[in-house]
């Protein structure tokens, strides 16, 4: 992956390099790229990653800051607050900043990190890339017009949604588990998980295909291979672990509809899994536990 069409270390931008962030860049140089980090804190960019500090809801922080010569930029961002300035200002306000600042410079592709929340359906249904987006809430209108605001822009882009990211770093909903604070009554709404994992492996895998040639899709849902209902995933784990008897205020469902997330594009595009189902990620978090 490191070798670009002129014999050089490609260079990528993450915007945005947070936790998920930060896994992709470190990633990304692991394989040989040379990576910058954009951060307000820049001292907070993972070692061997070069840091940008940067606001990108304030345009004039970005004045000379960014590098020359890109070949992909990452688009990572996460709200600082999580109502509706602050979706809109990490969704599309940053976003526009940033393309603003880049000017005309050409770039390979332009990774736009999203979110299966885009989806309003709640009947089980299966949704894939062609699926209707009608999202219900702020959250998955704002994300949605930073979809649109990537793909309309002067670059090549590809949108990443990423359904529910869990995994060592991310163990809530299995703290949530063994405490008894989840309790959904069967049937419960459909979920759809991804390892983080493999949320950044699929990521490096995209960025290979683009910087290699080869044709990628303008969308693409990054979720593995089982979407399951919720109750059958607290009945899994408390039959792998004890886990406490439910509180009286146990969590009875999930947030986000139901719908089943299909991988098949992602499939599709030679993509292989290291977490395919649910059982995969949490045996071996359950299994780091002891």
């Amino acid at each position: 992956m490191a070798m670009t069409n002129h014999q050089q270390l490609s260079r990528i931008l993450v915007a945005g390099c947070g936790k998920l962030g930060g896994d992709m860049a470190l990633a990304l140089a692991k394989n040989n790229a040379q990576v910058f980090g954009l951060r307000r804190s820049p001292e907070n960019v993972p070692a061997g990653i070069t840091g940008i500090g940067a606001d990108l809801t304030k345009p004039e922080t970005l004045e000379g800051k960014l590098p020359e010569d890109l070949d992909i930029v990452i688009y990572c961002l996460t709200p600082s607050s999580y109502d509706e300035q602050g979706y809109q200002d990490a969704y599309v306000t940053g976003l526009t900043n940033l393309l603003n600042a880049m000017g005309d410079q050409p770039l390979t592709r332009l990774f736009f990190v999203s979110s299966t929340s885009v989806y309003a359906q709640d009947d089980d249904s299966w949704v894939d890339e062609t699926s209707t987006t009608e999202p219900s809430r702020y959250t998955g209108k704002h994300i949605l017009r930073g979809e649109q605001a990537a793909l309309s822009s002067i670059h090549p882009a590809t949108v990443i949604r990423f359904s529910g990211i869990y995994g060592p770093t991310r163990q809530r909903f299995l703290e949530e588990v063994l405490e008894g604070r989840m309790n959904p009554q069967p049937p419960a709404p459909y979920s759809n998980r991804i390892h983080e994992r493999d949320a950044v492996r699929a990521v490096t895998h995209m960025i290979e295909l683009a910087l290699s040639g080869k044709k990628l899709e303008d969308v693409y849902i990054v979720t593995d291979c089982e979407p399951v209902r919720l109750d059958e995933v607290v009945e899994w784990v408390q039959q792998q672990v004890p886990c406490k008897a439910p509180v009286e205020d146990a969590r009875k469902g999930g947030r986000a509809g139901s719908k089943r997330c299909s991988n098949q594009r992602l499939l599709a595009s030679g993509f292989e899994f290291r977490y395919p189902d649910f059982r995969a990620g949490y045996r071996e978090m359950i299994n780091s536990l002891s």
